[in-house]
């Protein structure tokens, strides 16, 4: 169903045709994002993620928008780590339009140095909101204690520093080094005729220009030991993001590693959400998810509660991290975990949206569109031995790191409860 073309510049068009659904998903994503960043350039992604809504040679910020709403359509952006994505989605009938909005937003922005000026107040207002939310903070607190001293470690919208040194020539020296044919992707989902679609973009096509695939620098990981970042502040609960180096997005341990994350604390029947909430009374939030990358990954796990709870949280989450590296999982559990992963595969790509999403992740990170089925029979081949042998590998001492958002003055010790995932 999934069709993958290179045109002649270099350019990359993916297509999923859907042709019962009413809509059209389009997305224009560039293989781009934060890892991509010098450290004085931290933010400059994002930044250029949002001048690229602030008006072109042929449409205001409001025209923009106006396009696409004003036909009953939606348009959207986000930064990434290794990639940047503008989408929008309306009635199968306008995929003109969206194609114009999107390829004329990308092509032709102005970074007029008006909007450059408001638009860096609007994002200094983005990373104070996202400083004031102790559950987002922990996480960016997480990242700099995980990947120290590199682009992993930096928050995507930078900080206030390095939003402010960021200048119009920073700006588009960024965009005309990256912006191009050879980094850009065009993935469009939904009820469409192929012919008319590939048609349209052979015609846009010619005005990318040409270029090369942009490197970034691998992950450096020289830890011997669990980390532990506190961050005091008057706050009425204790946020906690405990980060366990992985695989890459390439590492075969990542299907056991899906599964196994089920069962530690991905939904409400995971092991850690019923003994820390439902048994315990511990916590309201409690979850564990997963990132990949290109060389590295994590799993985090993530909770808000009490201060005074903290030393009973962090057994108890040890202690499940030591179960899973002791005994595989039940059979009713992986059954579970099974089923559960391959039913939201199921029920995410019902939806145009999320077929383009599909096609722009696994193009950009794996440089094929890996069919569903063949994922859900990879996940289907993992066996209980193979989950736990995947907790052995990443469940160890120096592969953890704990931050947290606290009204504790101290964190002495906690290191030392870490060390127990090995049963030290």
């Amino acid at each position: 169903m999934y069709h993958v073309e290179s045109l002649a510049n270099g350019l990359t068009l993916a297509t999923a045709p859907m042709p019962h659904m009413a809509s059209v998903s389009v997305g224009l994503w560039v293989a781009v994002g934060g890892r991509h960043e010098p450290e004085p350039l931290n933010g400059v992604s994002h930044f250029i993620e949002h001048l690229l809504f602030k008006g072109t040679r042929r449409r205001s910020a409001e025209e923009i928008s106006q396009a696409v709403e004003g036909m009953g359509g939606y348009l959207n952006a986000f930064t990434a780590e290794e990639n940047t994505c503008f989408y929008a989605k309306a009635r199968h009938d306008h995929f003109a339009v969206l194609l114009d909005v999107l390829t004329d937003m990308f092509l032709n922005a102005t970074f007029a140095p008006v909007e450059i000026e408001k638009e860096r107040g609007v994002i200094k207002e983005e990373v104070a909101m996202y400083l004031d939310q102790p559950a987002q903070h922990v996480q960016e607190l997480l990242n700099a204690t995980q990947w120290p001293g590199q682009a992993l470690g930096r928050p995507l919208t930078g900080t206030e520093a390095s939003v402010d040194a960021l200048s119009r020539r920073h700006l588009l020296g960024y965009r005309r080094t990256h912006y191009h044919a050879a980094n850009a992707l065009l993935a469009v989902a939904g009820q469409f005729d192929p012919a008319a679609v590939r048609a349209a973009v052979t015609r846009v096509a010619r005005h990318f220009r040409a270029g090369r695939r942009s490197p970034f620098a691998p992950v450096a990981c020289q830890q011997a030991a669990p980390r532990v970042c506190l961050f005091t502040k008057a706050t009425e609960q204790t946020q906690l993001a405990l980060g366990i180096r992985t695989c890459s997005r390439h590492d075969e341990r990542r299907f056991a590693l899906r599964l196994l994350n089920v069962v530690l604390g991905e939904n409400m029947s995971s092991r850690l959400f019923q003994v820390i909430r439902e048994d315990s009374g511990l916590a309201y939030s409690v979850y564990s998810s997963l990132s990949y990358f290109d060389d590295v990954g994590d799993l985090v796990i993530s909770a808000g509660l009490e201060t005074a709870n903290l030393d009973k949280v962090l057994r108890l989450i040890v202690r499940e991290l030591r179960r899973l590296t002791e005994r595989p999982p039940t059979a009713a559990e992986l059954r579970r975990a099974r089923d559960y992963v391959i039913g939201q595969i199921d029920l995410s790509l019902e939806g145009t949206e999320n077929q383009m999403m599909w096609l722009g992740e696994q193009l950009l990170g794996y440089g094929r569109v890996i069919p569903p089925a063949e994922v859900k029979q990879r996940l289907l081949a993992v066996r209980a031995a193979e989950v736990r042998a995947a907790a052995r590998d990443f469940f160890r001492p120096e592969r953890l790191n704990l931050a947290l958002v606290s009204p504790m003055k101290s964190a002495r010790g906690l290191e030392e409860k870490l060390h127990r995932v090995t049963g030290r």
